[in-house]
């Protein structure tokens, strides 16, 4: 008698139903930062208008049915927001009018004091200053549309399970910042499908106003209820440690953060010497990951299901590392860094086009979301359960 095939042979046969599957969490975030880097590095309205539609289009084809799925269009409002305060406070705050501006309107100018000099309060406004507010506040919101997009893909539950060990005594402050924002929108969501069944129609601030206060309050007590069940479970619970090990993780980790942190004044300071920048910033980097993994040695814990790292994660990874590269390489910099002064409609650089473009390539690379399935009627009327939308870790 044949004894039955292997359960993972059987599960590669052709023809075989794959179980749909989330991509890592890490993979997101690492694609988001890639993307981060490369709008940070360019000013052109065109490039930043093509970055928005790439995160569009990303959510849009590759996030689940999750609560925290529909997170991006309150960081697309939250990026509008940045926007509008941005020009209103360059409105308001001017630095003075070159000759030449195109003037739209006059403010009534405040005396300022003596220490704030360099700086107007009120005063004529011109359309240059007033487009170049726009496109600081367009670069700025962008990036937080970055974050979004991090946020709507990646499941945050998940990203706390790939700590490092050293860590997890930070796991219960992590969970309520990391869930924070999740829960937050989620609690948006419920408090207005509560406030719609009791009847209520107010709109605008007074909507504003009659859910604010619910809203923050359930977000960060779902978020702590999710701590305190980690910590009766015993997450961040570590083993026993010699003095001495102790001892050296606290000297690496304190030396691996004084070298970033004179790394990173290096690279932002022209005039220091050579060795305080790359050299320092890496050395610092080495030691910290040397301590995070001395640390990690006593936590001892095991993993159900661990979140798998494949071909499709290291090709979001990828495409994010090529969109912050093509950036980083020489380009004209009238395209790339545009000025308003003359007034002109900036070039669309076709290599930093490319590389954003390229970031849009995780919309076909990673696997397809997971999704709810709908309540399918029973023979008495009732609606059936829902399939789970992703395996209990």
């Amino acid at each position: 008698m044949r004894s039955p095939a292997h359960p993972r042979r059987a599960a590669r046969a052709p023809g075989a139903r794959r179980v749909p599957r989330e991509l890592h969490p890490i993979a997101w975030w690492l694609w988001a930062i890639g993307l981060i880097a490369a709008i940070d590095r360019t000013t052109n309205p065109l490039l930043l208008a093509l970055a928005l539609a790439v995160l569009g289009f990303v959510v849009a084809s590759r996030r689940g049915s999750a609560p925290w799925a529909r997170a991006f269009r309150y960081y697309v409002m939250l990026a509008g927001f940045v926007i509008v305060l941005r020009v209103v406070f360059r409105t308001v705050f001017t630095t003075g009018v070159a000759p030449g501006d195109h003037i739209l309107f006059r403010l009534p100018e405040v005396p300022a004091p003596r220490w704030y000099a360099g700086v107007e309060i009120g005063g004529p406004v011109s359309l240059e200053g007033t487009l170049s507010a726009l496109v600081d506040g367009l670069r700025l919101g962008t990036m937080l549309c970055c974050i979004g997009a991090a946020n709507a893909l990646a499941n945050p539950k998940r990203a706390l399970r790939v700590l490092p060990g050293a860590l997890y005594e930070l796991g219960a402050a992590v969970a309520v910042a990391v869930t924070l924002a999740p829960q937050l929108i989620e609690s948006v969501q419920r408090v207005a499908r509560a406030r719609r069944l009791r009847g209520g129609r107010r709109r605008g601030l007074g909507a504003v106003r009659a859910i604010a206060i619910p809203v923050l309050a359930d977000a960060l007590e779902r978020s702590l209820l999710l701590a305190a069940a980690m910590d009766s479970r015993g997450y961040g619970r570590g083993g026993a440690a010699t003095a001495a090990s102790r001892r050296l993780t606290g000297a690496l980790m304190l030396t691996g953060l004084a070298g970033l942190c004179v790394g990173a004044y290096g690279l932002l300071d022209a005039t220091a010497p050579p060795p305080l920048g790359a050299p320092a910033l890496l050395t610092g980097a080495i030691a910290c990951g040397a301590a995070l993994g001395l640390g990690g040695r006593r936590v001892a814990r095991t993993r159900y299901r661990p979140d798998p790292w494949r071909a499709p994660e290291w090709a979001v990874v990828l495409c994010g590392a090529a969109c912050a590269a093509l950036l980083f390489v020489p380009a004209d910099a009238a395209a790339v860094d545009p000025t308003f002064d003359p007034l002109r409609f900036p070039p669309l650089p076709a290599l930093p086009a490319l590389g954003l473009l390229i970031a849009a390539i995780p919309a076909l690379a990673a696997p397809p979301p997971v999704r709810a399935r709908p309540r399918a009627p029973t023979a008495d009327g009732a609606a059936e359960a829902p399939a789970p939308t992703e395996p209990v870790a």
